[in-house]
């Protein structure tokens, strides 16, 4: 099938090449063209596990093309998907201006032919229809301007955007994905489950079901044999809906579980094996059961907060949600406090972290609990060295301060009063332990996620103090 993604962030640009992967011929589009030079020459501007090589493989047959010529796009496309970012505002409420101006873009350069119009977006409940009328707001708004052309100056009859149906003829989806960053190729090919929204008739949905055919019968995933992918069809607000709500139970389970972690500090309990026993629950399960330093990141800060002000614009209290973000607040300075504790005064001593993104196997910084530790230990005097295996690497700087970022892990343990484990790279689990502590002035290591193994970083002659533990 014909695809157009527009959009080229982490949803974007994996939908696109995941799709042209599995046999699709995509054409991904972004107004950005240093980013889309990038892309042609099969090099991906975030790091995702899997996704260069799925790109190389899938420009070189051809399948996947970038371009900043939406109109090109549109026309190439059957299936339009509108993967640009929707951010949240400084109230919660998400920054649509770009979903808007790609819906007014595909309107303005909309031919004949029936499109599908999909929303990969997290955009607001209610989306699907607005999108649907700023479609039809850019196409009458080419019309206007090409009315004169074709009628003579002055001859040009007033378009009605209700006589815009029909020759143009296009239906609106929501297809919220359900991505993890650093496993977001795996989480294409493996999902637990496709969301496919429609007000109108099925046609759109089969067209959607013939696109993921592929995947629902699971030819590209891990295990083949799996049974088919569960495909939920709903109705347009039913699908945005079942974004929102499935990140805002996933951020307050984290919260729960850190809750307990809090409490587990003061009791003498152990936070991890009290996840484990209540995880064995089947109506709890044991994911996002593991205490720390809370959630950040694009998805779960912006997508609770977007839930808890369309509750509120419809006059409802969000009292669970509310107390959900207040504890991951709270969460992030535990290890400042746990520092504290350890060191008493933090005026003049250098703190050393351990990962700076959000979560491991990513880029991302937006959100990540780490900018906050880093924010109070400057505040109260501490000087402050990171490493991370992909930011110390790439040389980025934007949205750090106050901060030093180191070349490797030894590099960051010399002359250390502690260390703070903040992401849990895999690559952290054998860095030389021994030859860090004998570099630090004092060997203190405050587990920020309870990641390592405690006896081998003792043995290492580092005191050792977790989360809950």
């Amino acid at each position: 099938m014909r695809v157009c993604v527009i959009g080229t962030g982490y949803v974007g640009l994996v939908t696109g090449a995941c799709l042209s992967h599995i046999g699709h011929h995509v054409i991904c589009v972004d107004n950005n063209e240093a980013k889309v030079k990038l892309m042609q020459s099969g090099q991906s501007p975030i790091f995702e596990p899997g996704l260069s090589e799925i790109m190389k493989s899938s420009i070189e047959s051809g399948r996947l093309e970038f371009t900043t010529d939406i109109a090109a796009g549109v026309e190439h496309g059957q299936i339009l998907f509108i993967a640009v970012g929707t951010p949240a505002l400084p109230n919660g409420e998400s920054d649509t201006r770009y979903v808007e101006a790609v819906a007014r873009g595909i309107g303005a350069n909309l031919k004949s032919g029936y499109k599908v119009i999909v929303n990969k977006s997290t955009v607001p409940i209610g989306s699907g229809d607005w999108v649907r009328m700023l479609v039809l707001d850019g196409l009458a708004e080419r019309q206007r301007a090409e009315a004169p052309v074709l009628a003579g100056v002055g001859g040009g009859e007033e378009i009605k955007t209700s006589a815009l149906t029909g020759e143009y003829d296009f239906d609106v989806v929501s297809n919220p994905e359900f991505l993890r960053e650093g496993s977001a190729v795996y989480d294409t090919f493996n999902p637990d489950r496709i969301v496919l929204g429609s007000n109108n008739s099925d046609r759109p949905i089969k067209l959607m079901q013939e696109l993921y055919t592929p995947i629902v019968e699971r030819q590209f995933a891990e295990d083949k044999s799996a049974p088919p992918v569960p495909v939920v069809v709903t109705d347009l607000s039913s699908a945005e809906m079942i974004k929102y709500a499935a990140n805002a139970f996933l951020a307050t389970k984290i919260s729960f579980i850190n809750e307990v972690a809090n409490i587990c500090d003061r009791v003498g309990a152990d936070v991890m094996q009290v996840a484990k026993g209540i995880g064995l629950d089947s109506r709890i399960g044991s994911k996002f059961l593991s205490a720390g330093l809370g959630w950040g990141g694009s998805c779960f800060p912006k997508d609770v907060s977007a839930l808890i002000h369309t509750a509120d614009d419809y006059g409802y209290e969000t009292q669970l949600l509310k107390a959900a973000v207040c504890v991951n607040e709270r969460q992030r300075l535990i290890v400042v406090e746990k520092l504290q504790q350890a060191l008493k005064i933090l005026k003049g001593k250098t703190i050393g972290l351990l990962g700076l993104t959000f979560k491991p196997d990513t880029d991302d910084l937006r959100d990540a609990p780490a900018l906050n530790v880093i924010e109070n230990l400057a505040r109260l005097g501490a000087k402050v060295k990171a490493y991370d295996p992909i930011i110390s690497q790439s040389g980025m700087r934007d949205g750090i301060s106050d901060v030093i970022v180191e070349t490797d892990a030894e590099r960051l343990a010399d002359g250390c009063d502690a260390l703070v484990l903040v992401t849990e790279w895999a690559q952290f689990l054998n860095l030389d332990y021994i030859k860090m502590a004998k570099l630090m002035n004092t060997p203190i290591l405050i587990d920020g996620r309870n990641f390592l193994n405690q006896p081998v970083l003792e043995e290492a002659g580092f005191r050792y103090i977790g989360i809950g533990r």
